[in-house]
């Protein structure tokens, strides 16, 4: 009989893979590498992501690895931007291309007369030659097909040519309008010619399983992802949730009881772990998902209290004070406010080094 696992279970199966249960002394490339990726629609999230997953992590871990090369920032899964290591960049973009190409039909109308055969060729030869902005790109490929929409032609090269973003010395690690090089030029040699589904569905349930097919598809934007688990099938275990359905995982994954003890953490904004499954409740209530993404989309930091979003959190640094600022979904225990707030103090001293004070708030 097919065991089924609470909500509370894979809560806790999830937090453990993703280093939420206890910080873990591992290198900033390895954990991303862990992750199978951090979302990085914006510089500063992954570094507080980090922070919040690796013992003693510093900001200068992640720029040495992104100058090192070992990490890139890419588009990648959802079509959006990633922070992967080089190796999984050069073994999965290719897997990510089918859905890449897909992500080409948001243009509607604006693709009129848009040839990738052509497009494509023209701007890796524009980059050849060295790293551009993507104002950059779209002005020079607007000259060379003036009757093409400008957007449609920065869309087109940012899907169908693999590309990475070039770090330099800034705080996060990017300048607000970065350059762009191609990435077999930035990591000496292109992504891998072989789709590498299976490998790929593989280390997603390693990094967010036990999972559904849905929440493979939901997490990578790719909608072959049923395909390839039941091909990895008879490697897998498989396990049900609350409400029947099938769940994969690696036989050797970590499944703690849901009873293991979660400590209070600060997701940032665009944390992978609250997207990447299509049912979410194992991390957020349904109830509490609506105040999870703004208006334009922005995905909102999450604290977590006993393994479970609790509410929203921002900061604010003015006259050498740092407060962050916690918005419950609802009424918190003193103890959740007394964890929440240590490990806030301890945020904030990451974030900003030179404050002369620290502040933490609950809202009410």
């Amino acid at each position: 009989m097919t065991e089924t696992l609470s909500t509370r279970a894979l809560n806790r199966a999830t937090l453990a893979r993703q280093m939420l249960l206890a910080r873990e002394p591992i290198p900033a490339a390895e954990a991303v590498g862990r992750l199978c990726g951090m979302q990085a629609q914006e510089p500063k999230p992954p570094f507080l992501g980090l922070w919040t997953r690796v013992e003693g992590f510093q900001a200068s871990d992640l720029h040495s690895a992104l100058q090192g090369r070992s990490l890139v920032r890419a588009t990648m899964m959802r079509a959006t931007l990633h922070l992967v290591t080089s190796a999984d960049y050069t073994a999965f973009r290719t897997s990510m291309q089918p859905m890449l190409d897909g992500g080409l039909r948001v243009l509607g109308d604006r693709a009129k007369g848009l040839d990738l055969e052509k497009v494509v060729p023209a701007a890796r030869s524009l980059l050849e030659a060295g790293p551009l902005t993507f104002n950059e790109i779209r002005a020079e490929l607007q000259q060379l097909f003036p009757d093409v929409n400008e957007r449609a032609l920065g869309y087109a090269v940012r899907l169908c040519v693999p590309l990475v973003m070039m770090p330099t010395e800034d705080r996060w690690g990017f300048p607000r309008t970065s350059r762009f090089a191609l990435a077999d030029s930035w990591l000496d040699s292109g992504p891998d010619a072989e789709n590498a589904i299976d490998e790929l569905m593989l280390r997603y349930l390693a990094a967010y399983g036990p999972a559904s097919p849905a929440d493979a598809q939901t997490w990578s934007g790719l909608s072959t992802t049923g395909e390839a688990l039941e091909r990895l099938r008879p490697n897998l275990l498989t396990f049900t949730d609350d409400k029947g359905r099938e769940l994969f995982d690696l036989p050797d994954a970590p499944r703690p009881g849901e009873d293991v003890p979660a400590p209070a953490r600060f997701l940032p904004e665009f944390d992978s772990l609250v997207l990447a499954h299509a049912d979410r409740r194992r991390v957020i209530a349904d109830d509490h998902r609506p105040m999870l993404t703004t208006k334009n989309l922005r995905v909102r930091a999450v604290f977590l209290w006993d393994g479970f979003a609790r509410g929203i959190w921002e900061t604010e640094y003015k006259r050498k004070v740092a407060t962050l600022r916690m918005r419950p979904f609802e009424a918190l225990p003193q103890a959740a406010v007394d964890g929440l707030r240590t490990e806030g103090e301890a945020l904030l001293r990451f974030m900003e080094p030179d404050a002369k004070e620290t502040v933490v708030t609950v809202e009410e």
